[in-house]
């Protein structure tokens, strides 16, 4: 199954995925309509900053955006009292109108992935941009400017993780 995966040796912490993501969830998914409208909501990606203050990764820390993994077996579904958490085709989902906010499956997340809003909020795979092509059918993976976000299977994630990070910057120049 195709998971999204961060090369902590290309974020840099700019937040564009969560600014991606929280968009693609409004009504008109568009920044401008959703910002004036008041529709902009929560992210369901946040960016993690180890060993340097948010925003300034570049002086001695490392950033990490991070969403649902989609685990297999998942200890969300597994602590989900009321089967709001529930795998659907290989996806972790959660069904709002069973969630009663109890926070189980927030405690039960090795990752830490799942936000406690009125009810669960995780990574849902951005299901209106299925079928979508460019460079990404997600959006947090399409507005990463690094390409620090990555669409795919593990295996595929370590051969990118072997590969030299001179190799990221080389077309930029």
């Amino acid at each position: 199954m195709e998971r999204l995966f961060c090369d902590p040796r290309r974020c840099v912490g700019c937040r564009a995925c969560e600014i991606a993501c929280a968009v693609e969830h409004t009504p008109s998914k568009d920044l401008f309509r959703s910002v004036l409208g008041g529709e902009l909501g929560p992210p369901r990606r946040r960016v993690q900053t180890v060993g340097a203050e948010p925003y300034r990764v570049a002086i001695g820390g490392v950033a990490l955006s991070l969403s649902c993994h989609h685990c297999d077996p998942a200890p969300c579904v597994d602590a989900c009292i009321t089967g709001a958490m529930h795998k659907e085709n290989g996806q972790t989902l959660c069904d709002t109108e069973k969630c009663v906010g109890c926070w189980m499956c927030v405690m039960s997340c090795p990752y830490g992935a799942i936000t406690p809003r009125v009810k669960a909020l995780k990574c849902d795979l951005c299901p209106d941009r299925r079928g979508r092509t460019g460079r990404s059918r997600y959006a947090c993976v399409e507005a990463c400017p690094t390409e620090a976000l990555f669409a795919g299977t593990f295996e595929e994630f370590q051969r990118v993780l072997a590969e030299p990070i001179k190799a990221v910057w080389e077309g930029a120049q």
